[in-house]
């Protein structure tokens, strides 16, 4: 098993990153492979709407988000992890997302997600809304720990001192290596639920 781990901080060992190689550990632990692709400090641009993904099954900007995809297809859980700008995420970090979960059409189903979000203060609870809507529009499985995912810190040394926010990253990696296995074990014996033809309703009068 794999989960694949982004790194929204353009430092690239800062609080953020604190956070995930918290997770990252247990999941070793528990023989999950781990991938962690940092992507705050890269040069990014939003999506256009252009929609060629649709056509050539890829993104038109060939930067990071496409490195990501093939990733994200392989890998049975995704873990976001960004700074908090303003209460909300990473402004690189939501440009990727939006691009890697639009551009990608394979299917997401049961695939694994969590968000961690890490700040000095506040904020913490609207930029883990704010990435958790990623999973639930895809039919993913959202893990979750003993409190909303987060970590206090203006750095990596100060968030290394925070042990309930390190504590919650264990519990929170814990939780979704048990999730992933399970749902595995569900699907060797009951495949994945049954797809309707999506419904797509504007509305308009």
């Amino acid at each position: 098993m794999k989960v694949l781990m982004i790194n929204g901080s353009p430092h690239g060992k800062g609080s953020t990153y604190t956070a995930l190689h918290e997770m990252e550990k247990v999941f070793q632990e528990n023989g999950i492979e781990t991938e962690l692709v940092s992507v705050g400090n890269q040069d990014v641009r939003g999506c256009i709407a252009c929609l060629s993904c649709r056509e050539k099954g890829k993104c038109a900007f060939n930067d990071v988000v496409n490195e990501l995809a093939p990733k994200f297809e392989q890998a049975e859980g995704l873990v976001v992890g960004s700074p908090v700008y303003y209460a909300s995420a990473n402004a690189t970090l939501i440009a990727v997302l939006d691009r890697l979960f639009y551009s990608t059409g394979f299917d997401k189903t049961m695939k694994v997600g969590a968000a961690v979000a890490s700040a000095r203060r506040g904020g913490l609870t609207a930029t883990f809304d704010e990435l958790n809507k990623y999973f639930t529009i895809s039919g993913m499985p959202v893990a979750s720990g003993q409190y909303w995912n987060g970590i206090h810190g203006n750095n990596a040394e100060e968030a290394a001192e925070d042990k309930e926010g390190l504590q919650m990253m264990r519990t929170l990696a814990r939780n979704m290596a048990f999730l992933m296995k399970s749902i595995a074990l569900g699907k060797e014996k009951y495949g994945l639920p049954e797809k309707e033809q999506k419904i797509n309703t504007n509305f308009v009068r």
